[in-house]
């Protein structure tokens, strides 16, 4: 059985998908630990949730991109007696432009936090859990981890294909012990994450109805996690595009995932 009021730990909860989780969760009686880089707005969102919704709000900041930031987090977490029930992996960013057109020390960075820091907070996070015999697991990833890759973003695909396939085998190590692991695959979501990667004026070419915004992500989200569903794609015109690519010859799939993504990828090398 969940406990009374869950402790919900957010990544990446400044703004976008992972506010919007943290302001989800907490309408449901979750108390929270919010983290990100950027503290000031991480304070804003704690006092509007403690006042909305009477949670106990936590703030961490921290990046990510150090190697020590999990270890430290969660030594933190131990040190205020603080048991994470839902683990929301949600922070991550694009790195706009050809492999070769950016140094290695900005592709490291990308992969410490879209995969080393959110398997490490699983490892660390997921024995407590078990212990307990109860805990869900969020992986934001995205439809991009299911259809060819492209030029430009070449990191982001292959790092969230990634996360889909660790859901997958984490779910089935785990569900036994009352935990659920989820990987969501949202498409394109209102946030600030094609403004920092300079790209919103190409993805203001795109039509309407290739939009969601993050409330009906996370919403999709925490609904998927509670059925045990190990992978989710959000919204439905995001799965006619999964299954198409999945029906199509690679060679075709490819051809297309190119043409299309000439018109929202940045592929300057």
């Amino acid at each position: 059985m969940p406990p009374a009021r869950p402790l919900s730990l957010v990544t990446g909860a400044s703004a976008g998908i992972g506010a919007a989780f943290a302001r989800a969760l907490a309408a449901r009686s979750h108390d929270l630990v919010l983290t990100a880089r950027r503290r000031e707005r991480l304070e804003a969102l704690a006092a509007e949730l403690r006042q909305r919704h009477g949670s106990t709000v936590t703030v961490l900041a921290a990046d990510l991109a150090d190697p020590a930031a999990p270890a430290a987090l969660c030594e933190e977490l131990a040190r205020r007696g603080l048991a994470v029930d839902w683990l929301i992996n949600n922070a991550g960013y694009g790195v706009p432009g050809g492999f070769t057109a950016n140094d290695w020390r900005t592709h490291a960075d990308f992969l410490q936090v879209l995969l080393t820091a959110p398997l490490e907070l699983a490892w660390r996070l997921l024995p407590g859990m078990r212990e307990r015999g109860y805990g869900r697991v969020v992986n934001v990833a995205s439809l991009a981890g299911h259809v060819p890759g492209t030029a430009g973003h070449t990191l982001y695909a292959p790092a969230k294909a990634f996360l889909i396939k660790f859901s997958q085998g984490l779910a089935l190590e785990n569900r036994a012990h009352g935990v659920h692991v989820c990987a969501l695959c949202p498409g394109f979501t209102y946030s600030e994450f094609h403004d920092v990667t300079g790209t919103r004026a190409l993805m203001n070419k795109l039509p309407g109805f290739m939009w969601q915004r993050a409330e009906e992500v996370v919403a999709e989200g925490i609904a998927a996690v509670e059925r045990g569903e190990a992978v989710h794609v959000t919204g439905r015109v995001n799965r006619a595009i999964k299954c198409v690519f999945k029906l199509m010859p690679d060679r075709l799939a490819l051809w297309l995932s190119a043409r299309e993504s000439r018109r929202y990828r940045n592929t300057h090398t």
